[in-house]
């Protein structure tokens, strides 16, 4: 905390809430707009308390080498010599002329998706003098209108469950406390619920227009650019969703059993080669690379950043090849969900991750008790598709290639709300009192 975040944070917080005040009438209705300034506020909260745990609790870490080690030599630069901080602004971690003495300072440099993040905050710190609270609030920002995208988005086939739906998408404390700071997964969270939103507008609602185009593009573009493997996840469901959305638009169950195959090929087919493009440009991301990526990043975040803490994991031994990957299935997917346990805690902050699976845990349970006898029904509908889907395959993807509670508790965010979404959809299906005409035409 330095004399310049006690100046500037203030001003920008104000500014914030000025324009959010001017905002909230296009983006609420008289439901929704109890929420919107709460949601905004526990971003904000949590973006400021993040970096008070991360100086005075992990003395460093990501989001300082994002900001101090990273953006403000880049804001620096540009206030010595603007042409120098403009190339650092757009570099691609080249050193052009004159850029030197300056990213030899930054950490990541050499690191094309932590670059981005830092460049993403230097645009910012040219408004907010390199303050590292405002900067924060302004990520915080960008992840809370991610969000509440992804809120409006299924409020508007069941705007009958808006509490639940909120509480699962605006209020898990693990979501908005590690995706509200300078951090990569701030950035994808609020891009992935942007993605979302353009998705269904354009696919499902079909009432998209250029705006939502270039939503769509920002929003691919910047996971693409910080984490492709949430796009090897997010893709595939989200062809899923499109594709089941069509079939239930035939009536004829003559034609729906002719269209299975067709449709059953046309996703493999796309799911396959939208997979094959997002790794097309990084080695570490093609198909048959993807194990051996596994393996390498377990065992680094693992066994290196995690032990001393005593935050280490384990799911027995990687070997890089992909019938091994697929074997610990069930076990990444319950690590990411439900783990860590109660008896596993060896920290304050494992403590709360272990009450949050615990409750995860407890919910799931309940929703399949409670519904038991339709709960495969349930599976028929597109959006439960897409949700589980994707949930499902991001938390065996992060569950294989973590191996460190700490760290799993920020990658795993973007999967909880889609799963909470899931578990709500199920339950609201069994429900005799849902409008199924409804869900019906807008999934």
């Amino acid at each position: 905390m330095e004399l310049r975040d006690l100046v500037v944070t203030p001003v920008v917080i104000i500014l914030v809430y000025v324009v959010a005040y001017f905002v909230r009438p296009r983006v609420t209705d008289a439901i929704t707009r109890r929420y919107f300034f709460p949601a905004l506020t526990l971003r904000i909260f949590c973006a400021i308390a993040l970096g008070f745990l991360y100086q005075f609790y992990y003395d460093g870490g990501d989001t300082f080498n994002f900001h101090t080690h990273g953006s403000r030599v880049i804001w620096e630069a540009f206030m010595e010599n603007p042409a120098t901080g403009w190339k650092l602004l757009t570099s691609g971690g080249e050193y052009a002329t004159g850029t030197f003495q300056y990213a030899q300072r930054i950490l990541f440099y050499s690191d094309s998706s932590a670059l981005f993040v830092i460049r993403f905050a230097a645009w910012i710190d040219l408004l907010t003098f390199s303050s590292y609270t405002a900067t924060a609030v302004l990520f915080a920002c960008f992840s809370f209108i991610g969000s509440w995208l992804l809120f409006i988005t299924f409020y508007r086939t069941l705007p009958q469950a808006h509490r639940v739906l909120a509480l699962a998408v605006l209020f898990v404390p693990s979501v908005i406390f590690w995706g509200s700071g300078i951090l990569k997964d701030t950035l994808t969270l609020g891009a992935v619920g942007m993605l979302t939103y353009a998705a269904h507008d354009l696919w499902i609602n079909r009432r998209g227009n250029w705006r939502t185009i270039l939503l769509l593009v920002f929003s691919v573009w910047i996971i693409y650019s910080v984490k492709k493997y949430i796009l090897l996840c997010f893709l595939p469901a989200l062809l899923l969703w499109m594709y089941a959305h069509r079939l239930t638009r035939v009536r004829s169950v003559v034609l729906k059993i002719m269209l299975v195959p067709v449709i059953s090929a046309l996703l493999i087919g796309s799911g396959y080669y939208a997979v094959v493009l997002v790794g097309k440009d990084d080695p570490r991301y093609e198909i048959d690379k993807l194990a051996v990526t596994a393996q390498i990043t377990a065992y680094d975040i693992g066994f290196y950043t995690g032990k001393d803490a005593g935050s280490a994991y384990s799911l027995g031994e990687l070997d890089g090849t992909f019938g091994n990957l697929v074997s610990k299935l069930p076990q990444a997917i319950n690590v990411s969900l439900f783990r860590p346990y109660l008896w596993e805690v060896k920290n304050p902050l494992m403590l709360l991750s272990a009450l949050e699976s615990l409750a995860i845990l407890l919910i799931t349970c309940w929703v399949i008790l409670r519904n038991h006898a339709v709960v495969l029904k349930a599976l028929r509908y597109p959006t439960v598709l897409f949700c589980l889907v994707f949930s499902l395959t991001f938390a065996f993807a992060v569950g294989v290639s973590t191996f460190n509670f700490g760290t799993l508790a920020r990658y795993k965010i973007p999967l909880l709300p889609f799963y909470f979404l899931m578990l709500i959809h199920v339950h609201f299906y069994a429900n005799k009192d849902m409008n199924k005409e409804a869900l019906d035409v807008t999934e």
